[in-house]
């Protein structure tokens, strides 16, 4: 598979993936012009409400989605994460520039400037130590997801035969990070929403998932209907 193949095939998988776990309603930016920018789209989440009530809020919010996926072998270091925060200040301080993405331009983004934007960087490798580091001081919200690569680990006659014995390989294990900008007590989240990720009861694969106050959020995205088919991140079905 190509390169550009495979960053394809990576970008519709997180769609798919955020689509249904994370109340994401997110499409694929392409062109010359996309102003550096691979994803762009809503979160759709609970209002804050009262802090004192535990139960999340009937009535939803939106919040602006600017993504870059990754599909590279070698970890993801700091430099990912700068590339994303400037994208981000551009899109703040430059309203001119347009953003081709059918019908979505960076000035419309703008135009909405009273509605909270967060940076989204979805990566099939690891993140590296200096690339936490670096999104966790950053005062952008940031949310980094930790999509691992599919493999399959087949079982061979001589492991089934100790299967009761021998350890068996956990696959890849993904990760979901938010910074103190996002879900900090000062940050957009007010320290009232987190962002798991989830494994698999047979330790393999697995998938991110939303908790209001303690309590797992369902993925709600107004006019669609996500009970159709849902996906872990390995792409099976559920």
């Amino acid at each position: 598979m190509s390169a550009v193949h495979k960053g394809n095939a990576f970008e519709e998988r997180s769609l798919k993936l955020l689509e249904q776990t994370m109340s994401m309603s997110l499409k694929r930016v392409g062109g010359k012009e996309d102003g550096g920018i691979d994803l762009v789209g809503w979160w759709w989440l609970p209002n804050d409400g009262d802090a004192t009530d535990p139960t999340p809020s009937t009535q939803t919010r939106r919040i602006r989605i600017l993504g870059q996926c990754k599909a590279e072998k070698k970890k993801m270091g700091p430099g990912y994460v700068r590339e994303l925060e400037g994208v981000l200040y551009r899109f703040m301080t430059m309203p001119s520039t347009i953003l081709s993405h059918g019908e979505e331009t960076e000035s419309s983004i703008l135009g909405q400037s009273q509605i909270p934007m967060v940076a989204l960087l979805i990566s099939e490798s690891p993140f590296t130590k200096s690339a936490l580091l670096r999104a966790h001081s950053s005062p952008i919200p940031f949310l980094l997801l930790h999509l691992p690569r599919l493999e399959d680990h087949p079982i061979s006659d001589a492991d089934s035969e100790d299967s009761v014995d021998s350890p068996k390989p956990l696959g890849n294990l993904g990760a979901a990070l938010c910074n103190p900008a996002l879900s900090g007590a000062q940050g957009l989240f007010l320290g009232q929403m987190e962002v798991r990720w989830e494994r698999h009861m047979l330790g393999q694969h697995g998938r991110p998932a939303l908790w209001w106050r303690n309590q797992r959020l369902p993925s709600q995205i107004p006019n669609m209907d996500l009970h159709e088919t849902r996906v872990d991140a390995s792409g099976s079905e559920s």
